[in-house]
């Protein structure tokens, strides 16, 4: 009997043992596929949730955008039939494709340390041979057979579409503001925007994280923000719906596998990123709107603008792409005025408030420099330009009469703004298109979660039973 007592409590030893190993592996498996659901990967600047929340916005995003003279849907519309087809071909042409940077930058805040792991951080510089004559002395160049430069394939070979004819009718000025000085031609160097895409570089981390603590600490207001002004809740919408915008260039061409160089897709970044947080939306939109504004405000300037790149087709193209973006008349009847600038700097605080806000945003623009990724450091100084020079097209002058005869833009501050407009046309077309799929994949995602923890919870309350 004593025997097969031992017999038996020797089984069950066994069978709490194999229960218990089970148990083991299917915990160690719904843990890893859990945490499949809310993935922790880092955008190009860093991580967006690091931002100062002054706000948090409630609705879905329907109604007028708020700020504005717009409702969503019509921005989604008028962006998806007019807009954004538009864009796409202007900035492929050769007046708006090649942008004038200073990528050899100090920090001016703290040592600059890199923090970049793809090769796609490069950035392609465009050969001499590109440019037109009295460009030449300016550049800062490397050869076309440089492969390091074309990262080895043979596609991102530079297009040499301009000859020698220069640009012309363009001034040299400064923007107030932005930190950059823009007539420095020593420090500059010609970048093809369609050879250096922005789009996810392994750029993350303490680097990484840094760049937006800076722009929120500095500039985000340290009180509630019911007793923000105006001008000071425009800021800082401005700089969460670029920083959105951003976040969401980055889902959308996203490395998936680096062993295969696979690149698509990150729907749960942007989930996790921008659509879980509503107001970061609105921001967004609300950007789009406002940058679309400055465009729309400054049509009679941009139409006698000179787009002469010694290529006669294409020249000719850009001013009538440039004419159906200004003049449409679907934009015209649907959102003729995105964004009402004359309510701003009124009463006796007015311009004291306009020399701060515009010392804030060009502090913003410094803080650009300190980017440790090259590519990042290229998009992030053109975007915060092209928000620059829409700041300093509507709050330039008071009115429209006399816009033309007082504005003075320089070419690449053009660039700039065409292509934010057309980045900030991408992200809202991709966060219209592909929102709710985010949404049903990460839920989807926290259900089946949801149900491997519970089955593990059986699991091991079944062992305490046996």
């Amino acid at each position: 009997m004593g025997e097969s007592e031992e017999k038996k409590s020797t089984k069950r030893d066994k069978m709490r043992w194999r229960w218990m190993i089970g148990a083991s592996i299917t915990i160690v498996l719904a843990i890893a596929l859990a945490s499949r659901a809310k993935p922790e990967i880092s955008p190009n600047f860093g991580d967006t949730n690091k931002s100062c929340q002054c706000s948090q916005g409630k609705h879905r995003h329907k109604g007028t955008v708020e700020d504005c003279c717009c409702d969503y849907e019509t921005v989604d519309h008028l962006n998806g039939e007019v807009l954004h087809p538009i864009l796409q071909q202007l900035v492929k042409t050769p007046f708006c494709r090649y942008y004038k940077v200073k990528l050899w930058c100090d920090c001016p805040f703290w040592p600059e340390d890199n923090m970049c792991r793809l090769r796609d951080c490069s950035v392609c510089e465009c050969p001499e041979s590109e440019f037109p004559d009295s460009f030449k002395p300016f550049q800062r160049t490397l050869s076309s057979d440089d492969l390091k430069c074309r990262e080895g394939k043979p596609q991102a070979a530079v297009d040499r579409t301009l000859d020698s004819k220069a640009f012309r009718g363009w001034t040299e000025t400064d923007n107030p503001w932005t930190y950059d000085d823009e007539t420095d031609n020593s420090e500059m160097t010609y970048v093809n925007l369609q050879l250096n895409p922005e789009r996810y570089t392994g750029y993350n981390g303490t680097s990484a994280r840094r760049i937006w603590d800076a722009v929120y600490s500095e500039n985000c207001p340290k009180y509630p923000a019911e007793e923000l002004c105006q001008e000071e809740k425009i800021l800082y919408k401005l700089i969460s719906g670029l920083h959105s915008s951003i976040s969401v260039h980055i889902a959308s061409d996203y490395l998936i596998d680096e062993a295969t160089n696979l690149w698509g897709h990150n729907l749960e970044i942007m989930y996790y990123r921008v659509l879980q947080y509503p107001n970061r939306v609105e921001n967004l939109y609300f950007t789009f709107l406002f940058v679309l504004r400055a465009v729309t405000k400054t049509a009679d300037y941009l139409e006698q603008a000179e787009y002469d790149t010694g290529n006669p087709t294409e020249d000719i193209k850009t001013q009538s792409l440039m004419k159906q973006l200004l003049y449409d008349p679907k934009l015209q009847a649907a959102c003729p005025l995105p964004f009402d600038e004359a309510k701003l700097w009124k009463g006796r605080r007015g311009p004291e408030l306009k020399q701060k806000i515009q010392a804030q945003f060009k502090n913003i623009s410094a803080v650009m420099d300190c980017v440790g990724c090259e590519k990042c450091r290229l998009w992030g100084k053109l975007q915060v330009s092209g928000l620059g020079t829409a700041l300093k097209i509507l709050f330039s002058v008071n009115n429209e009469e006399n816009l033309v005869q007082i504005l003075q833009l320089q070419r690449n501050e053009v660039i700039a703004l065409m292509n934010l407009l057309n980045r900030l046309s991408e992200s809202v077309k991709f966060v219209h298109e592909m929102g709710a799929a985010a949404e049903k994949l990460v839920q989807g995602r926290m259900h089946y979660s949801s149900r491997l923890k519970s089955l593990v919870q059986r699991i091991l309350a079944s062992i305490v039973k046996t």
